[in-house]
């Protein structure tokens, strides 16, 4: 048990690192945006382009990671996800800074795999589900602590320090991999034979619904990734948030989700999933509305608005989640939920880039257009009830 304990949370570790590596660029958008001179467009593309190339190199890693050494290929992968975030510490220009995001997110896609991987391997089924969610708390905690620290050092230096300071964790996360990390070799000795990605993606196509439970995937992240990565700029630029002050709204955002995400699977446990899922999902509409909208406005209320967008988006994620794995059966679960990861980091990508195209900056340097985006944004997520009624649970 002792052994296991180390191992979860060297992996958490490792995921809280990249998780933190992934968020801090969208609060850091006011500074990339007035340092390199760019307007949402190419800020878009620069939030974006880490999760396309996480999206792709996640759904290809299913199929070749398996053929190594567990921690022999975490510490390469671990090794290139390191050097890219010290690339993007040194990043000069903007064009430099986009070549490093596409590598961090290749990286950052394959460690993402293995950590499920090796949990998969080493915890047995029974102690599974807590040890995923020992693991994938690092989100909350990236929210709550990691994102507003870096977003603060960053406004007392500049936008490179929080960079710096997660390739020196990374760094330092090697000594727990090769102490608490065991060689893991069982299932290279296994003659499994393992699907082509087209075979994968032909299984899923071939499924009506599993095709639904991934179109609910997208229109999910067009609801949300419309809006995330620009809350930062357009707080800064329209609201009259300081650079620092932004910190307020990932401290919070993150903290109330550390309680209302259990508090949340446990009513869709007792409920229903679906009747959570569609009461969350409304409720998601009003923060999104009001948001889009905002003027100068006092901090409190601001922190209130945002605060209930975090709570309301992670809990129409619990019960969604749920619905979206019961889809497939046991034996072909894997390679759907890779395949699934792998559209939904697509899809953030590519809503993330069509609010660049659509949001403008006007002479004043104040953001224009978010409302229409905020509109867009609750077409998707109404949009996301019916289909997720269409949805059956099979396993």
């Amino acid at each position: 048990m002792q052994k296991e304990k180390a191992i979860l949370w060297t992996l958490a570790a490792i995921n809280f690192i990249h998780i933190v590596d992934f968020m801090i660029l969208m609060p850091l958008g006011p500074q990339l945006m007035r340092i390199f001179d760019i307007g949402p467009g190419e800020f878009s593309l620069l939030v974006s382009s880490y999760t396309f190339s996480a999206g792709i190199s996640s759904f290809f890693g299913a199929f070749f990671l398996d053929r190594f050494d567990r921690k022999k290929i975490l510490i390469w992968v671990y090794v290139g996800f390191t050097i890219a975030t010290l690339g993007c510490a040194l990043s000069p220009t903007y064009a430099v800074l986009l070549v490093a995001r596409v590598l961090s997110g290749v990286f950052g896609g394959l460690t993402s795999a293995l950590i499920l991987a090796i949990i998969g391997d080493v915890i047995p089924d029974e102690r599974r589900g807590r040890a995923m969610g020992l693991v994938m708390a690092a989100f909350s905690v990236a929210s709550v602590m990691g994102v507003p620290m870096g977003l603060f050092l960053a406004s007392l230096s500049s936008w490179h320090t929080p960079f710096f300071i997660l390739t020196g964790l990374s760094v330092m996360s090697f000594g727990m991999i090769y102490k608490f990390i065991p060689p893991i070799r069982e299932h290279l000795g296994k003659e499994i034979k393992r699907p082509h990605p087209l075979q994968v993606i032909s299984r899923v196509t071939g499924n009506g619904n599993q095709m639904r439970a991934i179109s609910l995937s997208i229109m999910m992240m067009f609801g949300q990734f419309m809006i995330i990565p620009f809350l930062s700029p357009y707080n800064v630029a329209n609201v009259g948030f300081s650079e620092l002050e932004l910190t307020y709204i990932y401290m919070a955002g993150g903290a109330f989700t550390i309680f209302t995400s259990p508090w949340v699977g446990k009513l869709s446990d007792k409920h229903g999933k679906l009747k959570i899922f569609t009461i969350f999902m409304l409720l998601n509409l009003i923060p999104i509305g009001i948001i889009t909208h905002l003027g100068v406005t006092p901090i409190p209320f601001v922190l209130m608005i945002t605060t209930m967008f975090f709570v309301t988006s992670n809990g129409r994620y619990v019960p969604a989640a749920a619905i979206i794995t019961g889809t497939a059966k046991p034996e072909n679960r894997g390679s759907f939920l890779s395949f699934n990861s792998a559209v939904q980091q697509m899809a953030a990508g590519l809503a993330t880039l069509a609010a660049g195209l659509i949001i403008g900056e006007n002479e004043s340097g104040q953001l224009t257009n978010f409302h229409i985006v905020g509109y867009l944004a609750i077409f998707f997520s109404v949009l996301c009830i019916p289909l997720a009624r269409r949805v059956k649970v099979v396993s």
